[in-house]
């Protein structure tokens, strides 16, 4: 029997995205859990299961299959797909892997390949040193949903974690020299909501003292919808207290299960 907090953790901590673990083998990363190889397989494949379910409930939806067949997901090779972002992201039942079983239940014939490199906690600032990595990928779409840990304080009465400026320097930049590497369609989306009551009773959060608010979040997701490239405004998917976990920051299935089929239908308008 696999403890919750186990279970949690592999939820959303990706190893294997870390530039020092990248291409290491199950068995190895199953050990920085105190897993085996099996356990650990049962684990994934478990949450995978769940992702696909997802998808297939989306896919029932009015208008969603349609969306997903006009997806601008096609090229000279194989398409590949990145995102770079945080927890959210990373989550294994996240918005970006729905996403990937959509594409494959639609689009079987289609060589479209995605690649998770979101790293839970990162801020715009650390998500810069990914640009080489990202790079290395060779994307053909990036999607990028970064900037919520940025607005995070240590202290209620402290500042943001990162300042404001410099949260946008850091979104243009990782824009800016990821483009140098190798140009790829760029899509934003905007750090999803926060339910400030849940964290503000969420119990780890107040023996760490962390907390966050609303309207930092707000002023990154205003930033990027004034920015050049499509954004994907995550705030109006987001809209019930189910589509939050208990902590109040990230998501339940159901509220990625809503982003995904956001994202769907602004890269489907946009084609």
């Amino acid at each position: 029997m696999i403890d919750p907090m186990t279970e949690r953790l592999v939820r959303f901590q990706r190893p294997g995205a870390l530039p020092y673990l990248i291409g290491a083998d199950e068995t190895r990363v199953a050990a920085l859990f105190g897993l085996d190889a099996a356990a650990y397989r049962t684990l994934l494949d478990g949450f995978d299961q769940q992702t696909r379910q997802a998808a297939e409930t989306l896919l029932a939806l009015p208008g969603l299959a349609d969306a997903v067949d006009r997806l601008p997901l096609h090229g000279q090779d194989a398409f590949h797909v990145v995102a770079v972002g945080e927890s959210t992201t990373a989550d294994r039942l996240s918005w970006f892997e729905i996403l990937r079983h959509l594409v494959a239940l639609r689009r079987p014939g289609d060589a479209v390949r995605f690649t998770n490199l979101a790293i839970s906690g990162s801020t715009t600032t650390q998500a810069l040193t990914q640009v080489p990595a990202l790079g290395f990928q060779r994307p053909d779409l990036v999607l990028c949903m970064i900037g919520g840990n940025d607005s995070q304080h240590l202290a209620p009465d402290a500042p943001t974690l990162v300042s404001a400026p410099e949260t946008e320097r850091n979104l243009a930049m990782l824009h800016d020299l990821a483009q140098r590497r190798g140009p790829a369609c760029w899509v934003w989306l905007t750090p999803s909501p926060i339910d400030e009551a849940r964290a503000g009773d969420y119990q780890h959060f107040r023996r760490a003292g962390i907390t966050w608010a609303g309207k930092d979040v707000d002023a990154i997701a205003d930033h990027l919808l004034n920015r050049p490239e499509l954004t994907v405004d995550t705030r109006t998917a987001i809209t019930a207290d189910h589509h939050f976990l208990d902590d109040g920051v990230h998501l339940s299935i159901e509220g990625h299960r809503e982003i995904a089929a956001a994202v769907v239908h602004a890269l489907a308008g946009a084609a």
